[in-house]
């Protein structure tokens, strides 16, 4: 398919010396209406260069610019240029694209060669995985997808929280209140009441840290009861783990926990000395940041434990020596920012030239009804509950609506869990949600299964209209606006996928197939499309598939399934 904004960014530069063509595509705008052209360039920001007023340049450039193919005007409203496509050659070369490369449309080869590793939703062993942890899972999950598709080979890594005082505090949690059947039976909801309770009873008896300290050394030295009792905590998490995934659609290629590292751990350490960039304090050994506008990043307690910041050092530069990442993402709320800049650049004190390839992706916090989600005061929501929930009330609408439905019990899974990926992703990552039962099962205006519901629907009428997809149709018979907008959306697509993995936002896909959706709907609600004229027939349905299969890569790409019926 032909870019028609790189047509122009190189037809532009024929006539604008000062811009190279990069600059001007950047430049290169959509009119919020077909009536205002199909792309805009503004002329504001060569008055200073030219020294003419924008209007005039515009004025000048229209009289002077001969247009390529695939465009038939060009006019200026006022400091506009405003460029009118060749509505037949621009509906036959995206329609022609996308039917071509069906579900490759969009992918590019950009990442070929390249690895990206991705570290996502890292929720912690021995606690519950709550709403709060969804943000990490979803959010890396779609980066993974959105990556890979342009070329990447990428590395997901699951790097739990399976070290560290708080099996300290679980385990004379257990040793003092635990009852090992309750935990076989229900261990998750059990490990938090212990931890918990921990917390409580600590601010009755402060020795009751201490003591917990003092079982996480133990563990950092091998004593086998407090590894024995460690390991045990941990299978039991990950099995529920696991089901959560299976539940959302998740994979990762690697479950690496920070328990991984300890072996390297002195590695590590070593090679901090040997650079000279470790100091005493108090007892504890840091790294100093002063100068760099940053608190000392501590690498040592004073009994000898290590802390975050040594196992994410370890774990990069493990990760550099066995995969060779090009980038390594971490993706994480944004209380962690002044972590990972710490770290980052004791990476980068070490000597690693590779320190610029580490990449924070922050995201905003979620609270419950207002109120920060804390595991050790239980205000917690288990997205487990949530998801079930989901699929629950999908069930309930199925059952009401269209209970003879094939595969029902598929479905109100796919709807519900996509609404909860959906709601989320749907929102810019680095704003803060706050969770509510009463909006988290909306499925009305702009969610999941909405989008859901137009893939089905375009479904059932290509089922219906029982044709072989054929781009040998009449294209003068689908020029009309509603159905341009249709065509607009779909062209954009590739770049909105771009867009996405560069600004590492998945929700800039979230909202664009939101408005495919939506012109997809209004070309629905306002053409018929199985009518007898067999020439427009097939030309409505070419566009009815195309809009399909861009729906169905968009929901891919979030990790969220399109259902054929609904």
């Amino acid at each position: 398919m032909i870019d028609f904004k790189e047509q122009l960014s190189v037809l532009l530069k024929e006539y604008i010396a000062d811009m190279d063509s990069s600059e001007i595509y950047s430049m290169i705008e959509i009119p919020p209406n077909s009536a205002m052209g199909d792309f805009a360039f503004p002329c504001f920001k060569l008055a200073k260069t030219l020294r003419k007023a924008p209007q005039m340049i515009a004025t000048e450039l229209v009289e002077s610019i001969k247009l390529p193919e695939g465009f038939e005007n060009v006019k200026n409203e006022g400091a506009y240029l405003n460029f009118f496509v060749d509505r037949q050659f621009y509906i036959n070369e995206v329609i022609k694209e996308v039917i071509e490369l069906g579900p490759k449309f969009g992918s590019k080869s950009t990442g070929n060669g390249k690895t990206i590793c991705i570290d996502y939703s890292a929720p912690n062993i021995a606690k519950p995985f709550h709403v709060g942890h969804l943000r990490s899972t979803v959010i890396g999950n779609a980066l993974y997808r959105i990556n890979e598709f342009l070329g990447y080979k990428c590395v997901g890594i699951n790097h739990l929280g399976d070290w560290g005082t708080q099996f300290g505090k679980v385990i004379v949690a257990y040793k003092n209140w635990g009852v090992k059947e309750e935990i076989e039976r229900e261990p998750i909801s059990t490990l938090l009441n212990l931890y918990v309770k921990f917390h409580d009873e600590a601010e009755i008896r402060p020795e009751l840290e201490d003591e917990a300290r003092g079982w996480f050394v133990k563990m950092e030295q091998g004593a086998e009861e407090a590894l024995e009792l460690w390991r045990w905590f941990s299978s039991e998490t990950i099995k529920e783990l696991k089901k959560i995934y299976r539940l959302l659609g998740v994979t990762f290629d690697y479950y690496t926990g920070e328990s991984f590292y300890n072996d390297k751990i002195e590695g590590v350490l070593s090679e901090l000395r040997e650079k000279e960039l470790l100091k005493e304090s108090e007892g504890a050994t840091i790294i100093d940041l002063e100068q760099y506008s940053m608190p000392p990043c501590l690498v040592q307690k004073k009994d000898g434990s290590t802390l975050y910041a040594t196992r994410d050092i370890a774990a990069a530069l493990y990760r550099k020596a066995n995969f060779d990442f090009d980038k390594c993402i971490y993706v994480t709320d944004y209380s962690q920012n002044l972590h990972f800049s710490q770290w980052f650049k004791v990476i980068e004190l070490m000597g690693h030239s590779w320190a610029k390839d580490l990449i924070h992706v922050p995201f905003g916090r979620v609270t419950h009804e207002g109120r920060r989600i804390q595991t050790r005061k239980g205000t917690v929501v288990l997205l487990e509950e949530v998801l079930t929930g989901a699929i629950d009330r999908v069930r309930e609408i199925v059952e009401e609506k269209n209970p003879n439905l094939n595969n029902k019990e598929e479905i109100a899974k796919s709807v519900g869990v996509g609404a909860v990926i959906f709601n989320d992703l749907s929102n810019n990552r680095i704003k803060d949600i706050s969770f509510s039962w009463d909006t988290a099962f909306s499925f009305e205006g702009e969610t999941g299964p909405y989008v859901q519901y137009t893939h089905a629907r375009a479904c059932s009428v290509l089922r219906k209209a029982n044709l072989e997809i054929d781009i040998d149709v009449n294209m003068s018979l689908l020029k009309d606006d509603i159905t341009l907008e249709v065509i607009k959306n779909i062209q954009q697509f590739p770049e909105v996928i771009v867009d996405a993995q560069r600004k590492n936002e998945p929700s800039i896909i979230t909202r664009h197939i939101i408005d495919l959706a939506q012109a997809f709907n209004r070309f629905y609600n306002e053409h018929q499309i199985l009518v007898e004229d067999q020439e427009l027939k097939k030309a409505r349905v070419l566009v009815v598939a195309t809009a399909r299969q861009v729906i169905e890569i968009g929901l891919n790409l979030l990790g969220i399934v399109a259902p054929e019926e609904m």
